[in-house]
């Protein structure tokens, strides 16, 4: 599951001084790292205008470069350096996410930034070094590493040339690519620190908001078309984890039952879930899209999904209360950034209580 192309890695934010419980070759890692990505981009007028890009390339390129402008004309985005140069990692992610949660709960591990907060994931950009600390953690926790195709620096290097688009996701469909861009961007336009749930659930909104709207208006019926199929598949997908989400949040929540009991339950449920899972792929055709995401499936990887979805159906009351335009609504969810997170959240919750409880519930 593309879950979630949009992590915030923390390169970026090294000022002050580095967490002990992170240590030294953390920070470095993640300087050297996102150095190396920054090295590596190239304007994209560069790359077309060169007679060794391959044609595909340059199509993606320039179709990037249409939706980088709709954006700004269409959604309100910031109209800055990011996503107007790109680069060849030459590796299949642009970072590696480790996040953990205890085996009787949801809740992610979180990790301290100096500037960005505590977040629940922590991000490498070498696949070794994620999956060694994933070794390295306790093992009362269940730790998931998963591939991130881009991130966001949220506006910090614009200055050096911004975000670059990256071979992680340029040859990504059409509607894909455009949502990806849109959910990126709308990290650099509000922030709320410690607030990993508030965050990624607004980013998701616009990518959907922002996404629907550029296949309506300037993508081909063929483009239109091969996204219906995709999204078909992902909004079943996602329908049956919020199902296993919300049983799994029972069990855990249940004061009646003692651990054993909990784990024993937890197991029937996450057989039922894989069984579940088989009978939609043979309805697809045997597509294989959410395999390797079904294959590693724990609390860990349910909890980080929760992140991206929680709120997404608050923030789209929200937008439609703002008469569906971008720069009121973003104005509004601003507003909301400067508040204590209980406020915020409860506030988003009042937007839309019933849908907001059906997707954490069975």
């Amino acid at each position: 599951m593309r879950l979630r192309t949009a992590a915030l890695v923390l390169a970026f934010s090294l000022t002050g001084c580095a967490s002990p419980e992170l240590g030294v070759g953390y920070y470095w890692q993640s300087v050297t790292g996102h150095l190396s990505l920054m090295q590596a981009a190239r304007p994209v007028q560069d790359w077309i205008d060169d007679a060794q890009t391959p044609d595909t390339l340059k199509e993606r390129l320039q179709r990037a470069q249409r939706m980088r402008a709709f954006a700004v004309n269409a959604l309100g985005l910031p109209d800055n350096a990011s996503y107007h140069r790109y680069a060849d990692l030459q590796r299949r992610a642009a970072v590696y996410n480790v996040v953990a949660a205890p085996a009787l709960s949801l809740t992610l591990q979180t990790w301290c930034f100096p500037v960005a907060g505590c977040v629940g994931y922590k991000g490498y950009f070498s696949e070794a070094d994620a999956q060694a600390f994933a070794r390295s953690l306790p093992d009362t926790l269940e730790v998931t590493v998963y591939p991130v195709p881009a991130y966001s620096t949220l506006g910090w290097m614009n200055w050096a040339g911004g975000d670059p688009l990256l071979n992680t996701f340029i040859g990504s469909p059409e509607g894909e690519l455009a949502r990806l861009l849109f959910h990126e961007l709308a990290h650099q336009v509000v922030y709320a620190k410690n607030d990993t749930v508030f965050n990624e659930s607004f980013a998701t909104a616009v990518e959907r908001l922002g996404g629907a709207r550029w296949l309506a208006q300037e993508a081909s019926e063929n483009a239109r078309e091969t996204y219906r199929v995709f999204d078909e598949r992902r909004q079943q997908f996602r329908a049956l984890t919020r199902v296993v989400r919300g049983q799994l949040q029972g069990i855990y929540s249940n004061s009646q039952w003692d651990d054993a009991e909990k784990l024993r339950r937890k197991a029937e449920v996450m057989t039922a879930f894989r069984r579940d899972y088989a009978a939609i792929k043979t309805r697809w055709g045997g597509y294989a899209g959410y395999d390797a995401w079904v294959a590693r499936a724990n609390n860990a990887s349910f909890g980080a999904q929760a992140a991206y979805d929680e709120l997404v159906p608050a923030f789209t009351a929200l937008f439609e209360r703002e008469g569906q335009e971008f720069n009121r609504f973003y104005d509004a969810v601003n507003a909301l950034a400067a508040q204590p997170k209980a406020a915020r959240h409860a506030a988003l919750g009042r937007l839309s209580p019933v849908t907001i409880t059906q997707s954490v519930r069975p």
